[in-house]
């Protein structure tokens, strides 16, 4: 059975929406689960949602903070639940560690003590985007802000692995993010990585494609680098709100207009639904030696859920064996 070590305390409504989550998630799921955190909140929450005789708490007496430098917290915030949740799994006590805190602590905290795969360069961040049809798995989205071609190659291969063996999704199609589709068209970074996802046997490319394709579904697995895919992130969460207030702002002109909100309401439901990231779970920190998931820190209950499925996906499909042994075949 698959352990998973749960950070208690991260996340902006920590720990009961992450208590509530888990809750979900083990009435859909057979998991061990560790939460880690202050143990008396925690468990406070554990006999609101009763869950308290199947999970094991583990105290962690500090947390690191929203604003806190990823680099500080390595050095002064070891007791932390993102400190003491990596640290479980490097000492193998759990198969795999989730937190709605700090992005870049969890990704800091990791490369530091779980360090990288073999072979792997650069760890990257993958994130889920809503499509036409499904989704799409877009990578780097915020971990290097620079990059190489190697490293655009290497997200490919990483992506399409992930996509395969915790998905089922057979031979996945891998799009480079540029500012236009033909094979000429981007900067030196994309020019040159283009070459090396068009040599690759091992990855399914079908070539350039520009951010206005993403939600179209053209691609299951869209490479770019950190800087790129964090901006595109950014704004594709902020469409939701967007969308969310327009629609209530279209509803307060009058009778009509909330008659017609009324009736519609069902399928405006549906649409925020498809858009919202949330409904995604938690992103995976590909090329970690180790199965590490971030959460936004907004997350709902819903969403904690998701991200705690994805990681027993992830651990069962052996993911990483997956990584290792592929990337050794791409640099023969």
């Amino acid at each position: 059975m698959t352990r998973i070590a749960l950070d208690a305390m991260g996340g902006d409504r920590a720990p009961e929406t992450i208590v509530q989550g888990l809750a979900e998630a083990i009435g859909d799921r057979q998991f061990r689960a560790f939460l880690i955190g202050d143990e008396k909140k925690i468990g406070k929450s554990l006999k609101r949602h009763g869950v308290d005789r199947s999970v094991e708490l583990v105290h962690a007496s500090e947390v690191v903070g929203p604003g806190e430098s990823p680099s500080m917290a390595v050095r002064k915030r070891q007791n932390s639940s993102i400190g003491v949740g990596v640290r479980m799994q490097k000492e193998g006590k759990v198969d795999a560690f989730v937190s709605a805190g700090s992005t870049g602590a969890v990704m800091a905290f990791s490369l530091l003590t779980l360090g990288r795969l073999k072979g792997v360069n650069r760890p990257a961040i993958a994130a889920f985007f809503p499509t036409k049809e499904g989704f799409s798995l877009v990578l780097d989205v915020g971990a290097n802000s620079d990059c190489k071609p190697l490293n655009l190659l290497q997200f490919a291969l990483m992506g399409s692995i992930y996509l395969s063996y915790s998905f089922r999704k057979q031979s996945p199609r891998v799009a480079l993010l540029s500012m236009g589709e033909e094979d000429s068209k981007g900067n030196d970074l994309t020019l040159a990585a283009h070459d090396l996802l068009r040599s690759a046997d091992l990855i399914n490319f079908v070539g350039n494609i520009e951010a206005s394709r993403i939600l179209d579904g053209v691609a299951d697995v869209i490479v770019c680098d950190g800087f790129v895919g964090n901006s595109v992130l950014k704004f594709g969460e902020s469409i939701i709100d967007y969308v969310s207030e327009s629609v209530k702002e279209s509803v307060r002109g009058g009778f009509k207009a909330k008659l017609g909100g009324l009736m519609l309401k069902s399928s405006f439901k549906k649409m925020i639904k498809r858009m919202n990231y949330e409904e995604y779970g938690g992103a995976p920190l590909l090329g970690i030696d180790g199965a590490v998931f971030a959460c936004h820190g907004k997350s709902t209950s819903r969403a904690i859920r998701s991200a705690l499925i994805s990681t027993c996906n992830y651990v069962e499909g052996r993911v990483n064996e997956h990584i290792r042994e592929e990337l050794a075949t791409l640099t023969r």
